[in-house]
């Protein structure tokens, strides 16, 4: 199956446009986990087998690996995810952004060696910095476009010939760059009303939503904004709030208890 086809399966069988974002930080976990060599993989595992029948995707941050020399565990994560609950995707947040010979390993890196399903790209260098991504017909390829920082104004608002540059973003994806029909785009829930006008420039794109829980996004105005007319279409990412609800050795179930919340507002909404 396609990164698309794939999704499309887990926002019906899961009734969910949920995403968990993995973002592992062992100073935050629960104190049986601290010194374990593999307590990055243990948290993440733990989360996803509680909350895996409640979201439409898995987003891991591959800094949050890097960082702690565990690239080792994300690869371990992600397969597990795979076997354990397949028909998930797996979103490798990574924003990556090259040309040439250099992002055709970035692209290996991601679904080589990790196997993800999809991962975030940064297109401000223009078409030929996307085409190593998707030279890999099936696997998605999620484009910054309005991003949740409030400096992403800062360049994506420019004016670019009578449209806004996250304008123009989004035209593109929807058009000529997206060859391979697996593209989607990072809309920000932090601003609802821009996620309606790439909702009207791209029709039926996929759009990962990140903003809501730790930053306070929206969710009614999200949804609104962004749902399709079958009201799917959306990814809606929440990490830290869900990730960290809870603090000792029943932290997973306190996390399953947050994602059903956040997937029932949602939900309510739709």
């Amino acid at each position: 199956m396609t990164f698309t086809q794939m999704l499309a399966a887990a926002w019906q069988k899961n009734d969910s446009l949920l995403c968990v974002g993995l973002d592992p930080d062992p100073a935050k976990f629960p104190a049986h986990l601290k010194g374990r060599d593999d307590a990055i993989f243990a948290f993440c595992a733990a989360i996803v087998d509680a909350t895996a029948d409640l979201v439409c995707a898995f987003k891991p941050q591959i800094a949050y690996f890097a960082a702690r020399r565990a690239e080792d565990q994300l690869e371990a994560l992600i397969a597990h995810i795979h076997a354990r609950h397949p028909g998930i995707p797996v979103i490798l947040d990574a924003k990556r952004g090259d040309i040439g010979s250099t992002a055709e390993q970035y692209a290996v890196e991601a679904f080589a060696r990790f196997k993800a399903d999809a991962v975030t790209v940064n297109p401000y260098m223009g078409r030929d910095s996307l085409d190593p991504w998707l030279a890999w017909p099936d696997k998605g390829v999620i484009l910054l476009c309005r991003t949740s920082n409030p400096g992403g104004s800062d360049l994506q608002f420019l004016d670019v010939g009578g449209e806004r540059l996250y304008e123009r973003v989004a035209r593109l994806a929807a058009n000529e760059w997206n060859t391979s029909g697996q593209i989607g785009l990072v809309v920000g829930a932090t601003f609802p009303a821009e996620i309606a006008r790439v909702r009207a420039i791209v029709g039926d794109m996929p759009l990962l939503v990140p903003g809501i829980g730790a930053q306070c996004g929206d969710i009614a105005a999200t949804v609104e904004a962004g749902r399709t007319a079958n009201a799917t279409g959306l990814m809606i990412n929440s990490s830290r709030a869900i990730l960290y609800s809870g603090k000792d050795e029943d932290f997973a179930a306190t996390a399953r208890k947050v994602a059903e919340k956040t997937r029932a507002a949602i939900n309510f909404y739709r």
